[in-house]
C-alpha cells in the first residue's frame, strides 16, 4: 500500500508539473477564472441602479412634484426624458432609451383632493420581462409609501401596460435571444475545431498539396457551419413559433438577414480561434474561454443598460449583442430593416473583419 501511494503521490507530480511549468496553460487555468468572476459580478444582476425612465407629467401640480420626487429620492431611478405628449411615448420605448414610461394624468391633483383614486399610467419596456417585472414592483412601492404618508390607504392606483410581452412572460425574451445564441454555441465551436481537427489527424497538410487555392480552402470552410448555423437558427425559431406559441411579430427576410450576417461574423471568429490553435484541445479550451463573456454581455439573460459604463462599451466587440437586441426587435417589436441598421453594420463589419483575419493567420502559420 505504501508503495502504491508513493507511486500515485509522484504520478500526481507529474502530472501537475507538466500543466504548471507550462506558460500557456497557466494563463489557461487562472484567466478565464479571473475574467468571468469579474464579468459576473458586475454585468449578471437583475438588480436595478439609476434604471432609466420616462415622465409624461400632464398635471405639474405640487402633487405630482411631490410624486416624483419620492421616486427619485430613493436612488433607484434616473430619469432620462421629460415627454410632452402622448406620442413621444413609443419613440422613447422602441429606442431603449427608458425601461418605463411614468404617465400622470391632467386631473391628478383634483382626484387627490376630493379623495379619488388617481390613476397611475406605468408603461413598460417587456422585452426583458425580469427587469421590467423588477421596475414595476419598485413603483408600487414608491406609491404604497406615497399613499401611506398621506393617510389615504388607495389614493393612487397603478396601471400597469407592458408592452411587446404583455404578460410579461419570461419565454418571451429569451427564446428569440436563443435563436442567435445556441446557433452561435455550435457554429464557433464547430468551425473551431474543423481546421484544428485536420492539422492534428494530418490530413491538413494533404489538402494544402490539392489543386485548390488557400481562397477556397477557406470558403469550403466557412460555407458548412454557416449552413449548419443557419439551420440550427431555424430549428430555435419553428420551436420557439409552434411550441412556445410565441408570435413573431416581424418580417422573416429581415430576421434572416440579420442571422446571415451574424452567423458569418461567427465563422470568421471560429476560423480565426481554429487558426490559432495548434491541436483540438486548445481549440476548445480557447472557444469556451470565448463564449461565456459573449453570452453574459450580449443582454440576453440581463439588460445591457444595467452594467456599468466599462462594461456596456465592452458588449460593442461582441457579436451577439447585436444580433439579440436584432433578433429581439425584429421578432417581438416588429421592426423594419431601417430600424436595427444599428445592428446591421456592426455585424457586417465584423463578418469583414474576421474572415480576413482568418485567412491571414492561416498563411502566417504556413510560413
Amino acid at each position: 500500500m505504501r508503495h502504491y501511494l508513493i507511486a500515485l503521490f509522484f504520478l500526481c507530480r507529474k502530472e501537475l508539473l507538466a500543466v504548471l511549468k507550462d506558460p500557456g496553460s497557466r494563463v489557461i487555468l487562472l484567466m478565464p477564472v479571473l475574467v468571468q468572476t469579474v464579468l459576473f459580478g458586475y454585468a449578471a444582476s437583475y438588480d436595478l441602479n439609476q434604471a432609466s425612465y420616462a415622465l409624461l407629467d400632464q398635471s405639474r401640480s405640487p402633487a405630482s412634484v411631490a410624486l416624483v420626487a419620492k421616486m427619485e429620492g430613493n436612488g433607484i431611478f434616473r430619469r432620462v426624458a421629460e415627454l410632452r405628449t402622448q406620442q413621444e411615448i413609443g419613440a422613447v420605448i422602441d429606442a431603449g432609451d427608458a425601461l418605463f414610461v411614468l404617465q400622470i394624468g391632467p386631473r391628478f391633483a383634483q382626484q387627490l383632493a376630493a379623495g379619488e383614486a388617481a390613476p397611475l399610467q406605468l408603461i413598460l419596456d417587456a422585452r426583458n420581462s425580469n427587469t421590467a417585472g423588477t421596475a414595476a414592483a419598485y413603483v408600487g412601492s414608491v406609491v404604497a409609501a406615497f399613499n401611506e404618508e398621506r393617510g389615504a390607504g388607495a389614493a393612487l392606483r397603478v396601471e400597469t401596460r407592458a408592452w411587446y410581452n404583455p404578460n410579461l412572460e419570461t419565454r418571451w425574451n429569451i427564446l428569440p435571444g436563443l435563436i442567435a445564441s445556441l446557433s452561435m454555441l455550435q457554429t464557433l465551436m464547430l468551425t473551431a475545431l474543423s481546421v484544428a481537427r485536420e492539422r492534428e489527424q494530418g490530413t491538413f497538410d494533404q489538402l494544402l498539396v490539392t489543386p485548390l487555392s488557400p481562397a477556397q480552402i477557406m470558403l469550403g470552410k466557412a460555407l458548412p457551419p454557416v449552413l449548419i448555423g443557419m439551420a440550427q437558427a431555424s430549428i430555435v425559431l419553428l420551436i420557439a413559433l409552434f411550441w412556445f406559441k410565441v408570435p413573431l411579430a416581424g418580417s422573416a427576410p429581415t430576421l434572416y438577414a440579420g442571422l446571415l450576417l451574424f452567423t458569418v461574423a461567427s465563422v470568421g471568429l471560429g476560423l480565426s480561434i481554429s487558426a490559432l490553435a495548434a491541436n483540438m484541445q486548445q481549440a476548445m479550451l480557447y472557444t469556451f474561454v470565448l463564449l461565456m463573456p459573449m453570452v453574459l454581455l450580449s443582454g440576453l439573460t440581463t439588460p445591457v443598460r444595467n452594467m456599468p459604463a466599462p462594461m456596456q462599451a465592452l458588449t460593442r466587440l461582441n457579436p451577439l449583442r447585436y444580433a439579440v437586441d436584432l433578433v429581439q426587435r425584429v421578432y417581438l417589436e416588429g421592426v423594419g430593416l431601417g430600424a436595427v441598421l444599428d445592428d446591421i453594420w456592426p455585424l457586417a463589419l465584423m463578418a469583414l473583419l474576421t474572415l480576413p483575419l482568418a485567412a491571414w493567420l492561416f498563411r502566417r502559420r504556413l510560413t
